[in-house]
């Protein structure tokens, strides 16, 4: 170990910290450690004989004091400022253990609760003036407990940590900063009712990015409900082949042809939810008394067609589903070696196993299968990415099957011309022909988009201003994203005092 001794000061007299007044009379001597940063790769200690001081003053509460050497101790320091700065810096990037764990390797030996007081002992920089803000959500412990992050979108910075995701705290937030002008933020109502009491100065800019999924969830739902007529009209188009193979079993039945547990239990409990619905009770009661949780309970309240859930259990696809057509051709043509094939559909983005493309090849050399299988039926959720798409970004087998799906039925058909619409307005900025667009959407009988154009509706200006402006929440999406990177290197120990240093000191 390095050492090094300091045994006397350079001055004669010290002052007191209590009074202030100079000293010229010593009490005592005694001896100080503190541990400096290491030395190549060597831990450093620094040994002082320090000073006792008796206090001239009278009435000075301080009897005795011990000298300070300017820019090397602290009272009841035991580190060198370089080292506490070191330290410092790497609980700010790791926090506690890992902290320690890293700092142990580094020959600065520290405890866990040596770094996080540091860490809670750093001093956070006062944001400046903010004129646009970015306003978004984050889970402590998803599902139960929230926070509220608030960044400054022209410094590219968090500035604040919120508890809880309700309107109150926010509000006050606001009410102490009236310079900002802009809120970029989400689709939530507490946001949008705290910046309306709080900030009525400023701009709402509802973020394009909800907006579009909020679209998405809307056509998820309808192409659910009329899933029946894309399943309808694939059968008319791909007729099964004479004479007909040993069927497979379907979603609503097992391998062994026996109806399937989880089909069962979503109608049970449909049924269920409906029957307390009718007899007035509360979706929290329902909740209680079928032990389910209150999201499962809404979703099934919402839902008026088990069908409509029993889709996404179903409509099971193999992975090899893609692929059968050109494994049949790539038969007919002669190659029959099962290696090969495999090794050609990987090379196409098959993510499954050898054994499933041997298993289909010896189908086909055993005369199983002497038809060329048809396209497989697209899954809700294909189906939702072929209409969600750009038509130009569409493959050509994608384009083939979205014609078939609006083909299938008048609704779908609507569904995708007021996908694209909307693209369009919130590609080309057109906030200022929203209201063309909801009532267009109003005109069709389209559940699930009529919901969302009401949603929309009642947010008007904050969606208009989402359409229109370059502001959008990107910023304050990667800062939640870093949050969750803090969140989890704390394995979920932290209160949300030390999260919330971390989140505001610039690492």
């Amino acid at each position: 170990m390095w050492s090094c001794c300091v045994t006397r000061s350079r001055s004669s007299t010290a002052r007191c910290p209590k009074c202030g007044k100079r000293s010229r009379r010593i009490h005592g001597r005694y001896e100080r450690r503190l541990v400096d940063a290491p030395l190549g790769g060597l831990p450093v200690e620094i040994v002082l004989l320090i000073r006792r001081f008796k206090c001239l003053t009278v009435d000075c509460p301080a009897v005795t004091f011990a000298e300070q050497v300017p820019g090397l101790t602290r009272p009841h320091a035991r580190h060198t400022p370089v080292l506490r700065e070191l330290l410092a810096r790497v609980a700010q990037a790791l926090a506690g253990r890992p902290g320690a764990r890293l700092a142990r390797r580094l020959g600065m030996s520290a405890a866990k609760d040596t770094l996080l007081r540091l860490l809670r002992d750093a001093e956070l920089v006062e944001p400046s003036r903010v004129r646009v803000l970015g306003i978004d959500e984050f889970a402590l412990l998803k599902g139960r407990t929230y926070a509220t992050l608030l960044v400054d979108l022209e410094a590219r910075r968090p500035i604040d940590v919120l508890p809880g995701r309700e309107a109150a705290p926010v509000a006050r937030w606001l009410a102490a900063h009236p310079e900002v002008k802009i809120i970029c933020r989400g689709r939530a109502s507490a946001y949008a009712e705290a910046a309306r009491k709080a900030a009525p100065q400023a701009v709402q800019v509802a973020d394009a990015w909800h907006l579009w999924n909020n679209l998405a969830k809307a056509v998820e739902k309808t192409v659910t409900s009329h899933y029946g007529c894309i399943r309808a009209a694939y059968a008319a188009v791909h007729p099964p082949a004479a004479p007909e193979p040993p069927a497979e079993p379907d979603g609503m039945l097992d391998v062994r042809g026996r109806p399937r547990r989880i089909v069962a239990t979503i109608r049970e409990r449909h049924r269920a939810v409906h029957e307390f619905l009718a007899q007035g009770r509360s979706l929290r009661g329902i909740s209680r008394d079928l032990d389910l949780d209150y999201y499962a309970v809404r979703r099934y309240a919402r839902t008026a067609h088990v069908d409509e859930l029993l889709v996404k259990v179903t409509q099971r696809r193999a992975l090899l589903d893609d692929y059968k057509p050109y494994i049949y051709q790539r038969f007919a043509q002669g190659c029959r070696n099962a290696s090969q094939l495999f090794r050609e559909i990987r090379d196409q983005g098959f993510p499954g196993d050898r054994s499933v493309v041997n298993s289909y090849v010896r189908l086909l050399k055993q005369g199983t299968i002497t038809e060329p299988p048809p396209p497989a039926l697209p899954k809700p959720r294909r189906a939702l990415r072929w209409i969600t798409t750009r038509p130009e970004h569409l493959r050509p087998e994608e384009s083939v099957g979205l014609k078939e799906v609006r083909a299938a039925c008048p609704e779908l058909d609507a569904t995708v011309e007021h996908v694209r619409a909307f693209g369009s307005l919130l590609h080309e900025h057109r906030g200022e022909d929203l209201h063309n667009w909801i009532e267009r959407v109003g005109r069709d009988d389209l559940p699930a988009l009529r919901q969302f154009a009401d949603g929309l509706r009642r947010d008007r200006g904050a969606v208009v201003a989402g359409l229109s402006s370059t502001w959008s929440s990107g910023q304050v999406e990667g800062q939640v994203t870093r949050v969750k990177l803090l969140k989890r290197a704390g394995y979920g120990r932290a209160n949300l005092d030390l999260l919330r240093t971390r989140i505001l000191l610039r690492t």
